[in-house]
Parts: C-alpha cells; structure tokens; sequence
C-alpha cells in the first residue's frame, strides 16, 4: 500500500496553478533542485576532471572562477529573471524583452532539443554499461579500449580523407550503415524514463526531481569517499590541489578551457533556466536562486574532481602522467573518463561489480534528470504557442518523446558514434557560444534602444553601435590572422573612437534627475556616456527588479548590465572565433560538416527574427505578443520622453 500511494503521489500530481493562470512549481525546492538536475550531468562528472587533467592543476581555478563570476552567474542571472518575470518561455520572455528577439529565444529552444536526441544515445552506452557491471569478472577488464569500440559503441570501420595544400583531397568514407541493436534498445528504454518524468507536467516534475537529484547526489558522495580511500589516490589528487605551474597561465588554452566548462557545464543557452524559471512565483528570490544554483553546480563537479583523481593515482602513473601527455599531444577527454579510465579503475577494485554498478546508475540518473529538462523547454514552446496552448500536454509529450526517438536512431548506427561527434563538437563550441552571446547583447544592445535614440539621436546611436560591434569582428579576425596583441588595439582603438565620435554627435539628452542616475546628471557628457554605454542594461535590471527583486529578495546590480556587454560578449566572441580554425582542420569529414552546419542555423534563426520578426509569432499566444516588460514582468516600464531615463543609482 505504501508503495501503490508513493507512485500515485509521484505520477498523478497536479500543478497548482498561479495567479495569472500559469502552472507553478510546488516549490522553490523544486525548481531549484529540477534547474540543478539540467546543469548537473555528464560533463561535472567526465568534463570537469578531464579539463583539470590537461591543464595540470592547481592553477587551473585561477581562470576558472573568473569564468565563474564573469559568464557562469551573470547568465544565469539573466536567463532566470526574463523567464520569471517574463512569464513564459525563451520564445516568450525574449519577445518580450524586443519582439525581434523571438528567434535568439528559439534558437534556446532548438539547441537543447538537438542536444537532447543525441544526449538520450549516450545514455544508451552507460546502460550497456550497468548491464555488464553484473559480470564477474568484468568483462573490460584489461582491455577497456576494446571493449567500449567493439562490445559497446560496435561502430564499423572509416577511410579517413585527407587535406593537401590547403583543399580536400578526398572526404572520410564509412563503409558501416546498420543500426547497433543494443544501443536502439536502452535509447527506446531511455526515451520511455525522460516520458515518465515529464507527460504530466511540471506538478509530477516536481516530485521526480527529488529522487533524480537527491539519489545521485548521495552517490557521488558515496564515489568521493570511496574514490579518496583507494591506495595512492592521493598522488592523483595532487595532480589537482598540490600541483602547480605558473607559466600554464600564460598559454590561452587554460583561459578557453575554463570558459568553455563554467559555460557548458552549467548549461547556459538550452533553455531549459528560462523555461523553469517562468513556472516560479512572479516574486521568487531569481537571484539568489541563481547563486544556489551555479554554486552547486561548481560545489559537485569539484567534488566528481575529487573521486575520479582518486582513480587516476590508483591506476598509477603508468597509465596516467599529464605532462608526458601533454608532451606527446595527447588530451583527456569526457568519453575516456567514463568508458575507459573509470571502468577500468572499478575493475581492479574490491566488489568491482558493486562500484561498477553504481557509478554507471549514478551516470543514469544524473544524465535523464538533464534529458528531461531539455526535452521539456520544447514541450512548453510547443504547449504555450498560440497554435498549440489548447492542446493536452500528455498527447504533446508522448507525440515528441516518440518522434524524438525516431530522430536520435540515427545515432544508434554504426556510424552514429562519429555523427554525434560531430553534433557534440559544433553545438558547444559555436551553436551554444553564439546564442549566448546573442542572449547577451539582446539584453544591452536591442532592450529600449528607441530610448536611446530618443535621448542621443539615431545618428549617434547607430554609429557607437557599428563601432562596437565592429571592434568585436576586427579584434578577433586581427588576432588570428596577425597577432593577439594586435587584435586586442584594433578592437580598443576602435571602440575608443567610435565612443568619442558618437558622443560628439549626440544630441545633449533632456531628462528627469529623478530617473537619471546621480553621477551621471552632472554635465551633458556624462549624460551622452551614460545613454551610449550603459542605459540598456541598467534599464533591463530596474524593470526586471521591479519584479524579482521586491520584499527582501536581492536585487540585479547595476554592475550587471556592464559586465554582460563589456567583459562576456568579448570573451564569448573570443571563445567563438576558435570553431573556425578548428573546422578547418575536420573539413574533410562529412559527419563534421554535417554538424557544423546544424549548429550554424541558429545564425538563421537569430537574423530571421530580427529582419522578419512576425516569422516566429505563432510560438508567442496573440494575447501577449509584444508587450511592454512593465506589462509583463511587473516592471515599472518606462518610456523615455527625450531621454527621460530610469530610476535608480548607477
């Protein structure tokens, strides 16, 4: 009986219902422990130690928490308020935010849609996995590398292509097009777990979360403890807390590596934070929310840091030395952690079978509670459209989870090991960088710009906006092709012109004391800068305030506004400059290529909703298309009258 009433509690909850109709979380435990089950999954647990690895320790946290503080929380940030506030989706929040940012909230949607079906294929290999665990011995044991390619992935043989004098020779053959029986069937089991958490909406959600956080959480301390206890475990962990080389520092891949993991392991620009968030109380504490969750987030991954170096000093240094690896060009990845290095370790370790077992169902869990998420933002763009609003979510749900699996079969193939490859490879280093960082300048660049305009003239506001942006395409094209140095005076060289020019041809603004900024009243310059450099983000934070920032909840600081335009728009266009150099190198691939060109749609998607942003009106319900943020977030809206800005102190 007890049981039959645990899972009529768990399968047939109803979401309560807010006072503006929306369903709401049954509570803010809820949301924050299901937010944390989308950011906590495979990368804190492979990512994080195999980043750490390569970039030989200790000095590695340097770049990561300025990461950290620069891009992790003031994303999260953003991308918890607008949905809050905003009531809605990534479709909804950004088409309020500017109705031509509806196709930077799609591309949200569409990035953690195609990470999800390619997602819920690798899950299928961990539960290959857990069902070999139960084999005494284990059957990787001594040959891991062949067991994970021949028994596990089984993807056939490829003709690689090769590159010569700067063009393609001939492209990368894949004699192999059968399914891979096994993996279609935990992918089938896979899909059918993510269906179960999600058909009844976010009531059940609610409650499912508490199990697939609260277990795995358990058991990665359980990892830690057993991982720490091994015999020389702690001359692996020293490779990550005792360990330390200054001159790393000065080579631009620890600074990329630790952007690219604050930046994919807390999940920024699939979605799903929005998405969650718009299911909050309207008055809901957004910002220390965010605090908890990227914290968290960090505070587990360093923890999965701790067992897996533990592994590594027992495996001992004959299997393991960075900086002869380093040496021979050699680099950790994700897939080696948990196919190869954690596999064989649990092989040579008393009661192999239990801790093989249970690291494989830790990875389960924690990878489904991240599928789900990701699976349910597309669900509520679909359920919150003005085509679909009145349709039964539970017909919704099992309509996406079935052609979802259809679509991640062709990751199931014996060649779907290198297709997802190239998937994975292009959907994080561009798809996700550039919506992110379209996310970001949205909110400074695009928010109130008639404001702007209004205050300083459209003369004056195109061009600071053309010097921008074109300090960000220069530097970066300059430090490829010439030398980073030169990029970087190019980019300020620019930047610093095109600030002065616009000021001088700005029109002295007329305004209110009340609602300008107090340093910045003092004289007609200072009131052009402020305009020119600031507004946009300042008058985003005060509307967003308005809302998730009454009572005693914290408050977005002003600084916000700044640090998302001048320190992480750079610093994302940085990161994104890479992925060409990098698909150079893969052009003859055409799996590569294929994904290189899934990722670049969101590039499409983006300049569609800006040029024809009624192109994405039928995923915005008529009612709400195009509101004011006041009206929406409970902001106070301003419109500025010739300049007339917003209240509060800079």
């Amino acid at each position: 009986m007890a049981i039959k009433n645990f899972f009529r509690m768990l399968f047939s909850s109803k979401a309560k219902k807010a006072d503006d109709g929306r369903d709401q979380w049954p509570s803010r435990a809820s949301f924050i422990l299901a937010a944390m089950g989308g950011c906590v999954g495979l990368g804190n647990i492979l990512r994080y130690p195999s980043q750490v690895y390569n970039n030989f320790g200790l000095q590695w946290f340097i770049p990561y928490f300025i990461a950290f503080f620069m891009l992790g929380i003031p994303g999260l940030t953003l991308e918890i308020s607008i949905g809050q506030a905003f009531r809605g989706g990534p479709a909804i929040a950004y088409d309020h935010m500017h109705k031509r940012l509806k196709g930077v909230g799609f591309s949200l949607v569409y990035n953690g849609y195609m990470v999800v079906v390619y997602y819920v294929p690798i899950l299928a290999w961990v539960m290959a996995y857990f069902r070999h665990s139960f084999k005494s011995p284990l059957p990787w044991e001594g040959n891991s590398q062949d067991f994970y390619m021949d028994s596990v992935i089984r993807n056939g043989e490829r003709t690689a292509g090769e590159i010569s004098g700067g063009s393609v020779q001939s492209y990368t053959s894949y004699a192999s097009t059968g399914m891979v029986g096994e993996t279609v069937g935990w992918c089938a089991f896979t899909w059918f777990l993510v269906w179960l958490c999600i058909w009844r909406g976010i009531g059940q959600t609610g409650r499912v979360v508490y199990f697939t956080m609260g277990f795995p959480i358990i058991m990665v301390l359980v990892l830690v403890g057993r991982g720490v206890s091994l015999p020389n475990a702690t001359r692996g962990i020293r490779y990550a807390w005792a360990t330390w080389r200054s001159d790393v520092l000065a080579d631009g891949q620890i600074w990329q590596d630790a952007c690219g993991q604050i930046f994919f392991s807390i999940g920024l620009g699939m979605g799903y934070f929005t998405n969650y968030a718009s299911y909050n109380n309207k008055f809901q504490n957004a910002v220390q929310d965010a605090l908890i969750i990227c914290c968290s987030n960090s505070l587990i991954e360093i923890l999965c840091g701790l067992a897996v170096f533990g592994v590594i000093g027992y495996l001992g240094t004959d299997v393991f030395d960075p900086v002869a690896d380093a040496a021979a060009g050699n680099r950790l990845g994700s897939f080696d952690i948990a196919f190869l290095t954690l596999p064989e370790g649990t092989a040579q370790m008393p009661a192999a079978q239990f801790w093989s077992a249970i690291f494989f169902l830790t990875l389960m869990i924690l990878g489904v509670s991240s599928a789900f998420a990701l699976l349910d933002t597309f669900i509520s763009l679909i359920c919150d459209s003005n085509f679909g609003r009145h349709w039964n979510r539970s017909i919704v749900v099992t309509a996406a989870v079935v052609v979802s699996f259809l679509i991640s079969l062709v990751f199931c193939t014996e060649f779907g090991y290198y297709l997802l490859d190239g998937f994975d490879t292009w959907l994080n280093n561009f798809s996700l960088v550039w919506t992110v960082m379209c996310e970001f300048l949205g909110a400074t660049m695009v928010y109130r710009y008639k404001d702007v305009i209004a205050a300083v003239g459209l003369p004056s506001f195109a061009l600071w906006t053309a010097c921008y942006l074109l300090s960000l395409i220069l530097g970066v094209a300059i430090g490829h092709s010439v030398h980073p140095g030169a990029g970087a005076g190019v980019a300020f060289g620019i930047f610093f012109v095109g600030l002065a020019a616009a000021a001088l041809l700005a029109k002295s603004p007329r305004y209110t004391h009340t609602y300008t900024p107090h340093f910045f009243a003092r004289n007609a310059l200072l009131q052009k800068l402020y305009y020119l450099l600031f507004y946009q983000g300042h008058a985003l934070s005060t509307d967003l305030n308005a809302t998730v920032a009454t009572g005693s909840n914290w408050r977005i600081p002003s600084i916000w506004g700044p640090l998302l335009r001048y320190i992480s728009v750079p610093i994302l266009a940085i990161i994104l400059s890479f992925a060409y150099p990098s698909f150079s190198a893969a052009r003859h691939d055409p799996l590569q290529i294929v994904g290189f060109a899934v990722a670049h749609l969101v590039m499409l998607f983006v300049a569609v909703g800006f040029v024809l942003p009624r192109f994405w009106d039928p995923f915005v319900p008529v009612e709400i298309r195009g509101r004011e943020p006041g009206e929406v977030g409970g902001g106070e809206g301003r419109v500025v009258e010739e300049g007339v800005g917003v209240q509060g102190k800079f």
